[in-house]
């Protein structure tokens, strides 16, 4: 599989990784022999980057990643995130040093592993200097507990002030058909800082596959709280995924095949991470290298998402979004 720099300190990964929170977390029923035959498929595909958190469960998704990875280890980019606290679920966020910390080594024993590849900032807490923050991350690469750094949904300024502190290989940030606002300042600032960039719902969170029922969601499944999957934001949506369909026809490939070629077109510093717990759709998703869009067909794509009804997350959730 093509290989990607992200940053400028030697991190090199797949072109696409997975993304494993809904293995455990968020989208309905979990099914680990599934989860876990679905890392190995991936790692037997040539993905080698795999994304994880504290907050995804909390703590499940970890120690399943870690228990599909044992023995598995070598060549593999195993990144995870820290920065919320918990109190009988997530209780707002922990930017401070001792958390930093403190939540490294918890991660490395849930994962098994003695360095965690890429660990980000999960959000940015604003009662904490962001300096502060990555100086804690500094002293954990320099013990040798962390290789490169990174930071998600985070403003143009913010990365500046983190980046002048100590380098950051990577921002993480939703980015997708539907949701393209980081291509105003963001993105910009990424590349000229020279940062590497991991869009995470590349798929809409499904929605752009065509195969999302909304009325059908599970009791548990994140989505039904989102503003863009409300029965009238969906049906607005529905647009777009037409449109994505139109130009899926023409190249012989699946909705979710286009989706993912158009985020993996936007420069060879971006690697996408769609996330799914089944073999099929991650060999779906793979496909998707294989799909180059023409000039005709990106045009018919460009401007989907003004069309975009609904927000990216309930009022709570956006304020932990800088912009």
């Amino acid at each position: 599989m093509e290989q990607r720099k992200l940053g400028t300190q030697g991190l090199t990964v797949s072109a696409m990784g997975l993304g494993c929170m809904g293995m455990t977390f968020a989208y309905g029923t979990a099914d680990e022999t599934e989860a876990i035959a679905t890392i190995h498929r991936a790692l037997e595909l040539g993905i080698n980057f795999f994304d994880t958190a504290e907050v995804y469960g909390p703590y499940t998704n970890e120690q399943l990643v870690g228990r599909a990875l044992r023995g598995r280890r070598d060549g593999v980019v195993i990144a995870t995130k820290f920065g919320f606290k918990f109190d009988n679920g997530v209780r707002g966020v922990d930017g401070t040093p001792e958390n930093a910390k403190r939540v490294a080594n918890e991660s490395l024993a849930r994962l098994g592993i003695d360095a965690i590849d890429l660990y980000y900032q999960h959000r940015r807490d604003p009662s904490v200097p962001i300096e502060e923050t990555i100086g804690a991350m500094k002293e954990l690469i320099d013990e040798g507990k962390v290789r490169y750094r990174g930071l998600s949904e985070v403003s143009p300024e913010t990365l500046r002030r983190a980046n002048a502190v100590h380098p950051i290989s990577a921002l993480q940030s939703e980015y997708s058909l539907w949701e393209r606002r980081v291509e105003t300042y963001v993105l910009p600032t990424v590349r000229e800082l020279g940062i590497g960039f991991v869009p995470y719902s590349p798929l809409g969170r499904g929605f752009l596959t065509g195969a999302v029922n909304v009325e059908t969601l599970g009791e548990n499944d994140f989505r039904r709280t989102n503003p863009r999957f409300s029965k009238e934001a969906a049906q607005a949506n529905q647009r777009i995924v037409d449109a994505v369909r139109a130009v899926a026809e023409q190249c012989n490939a699946t909705p979710a095949q286009v989706a993912l070629a158009w985020v993996l077109s936007r420069g060879s510093d971006v690697v996408p991470i769609p996330g799914t717990k089944r073999r099929r759709y991650l060999e779906e998703n793979v496909g998707a290298l294989d799909v180059h869009l023409t000039p005709d067909q990106l045009a018919a794509l460009e401007g989907l998402h003004e069309q975009t009804a609904g927000a990216r997350y309930t009022p709570e959730m956006m304020s932990l979004v800088e912009h």
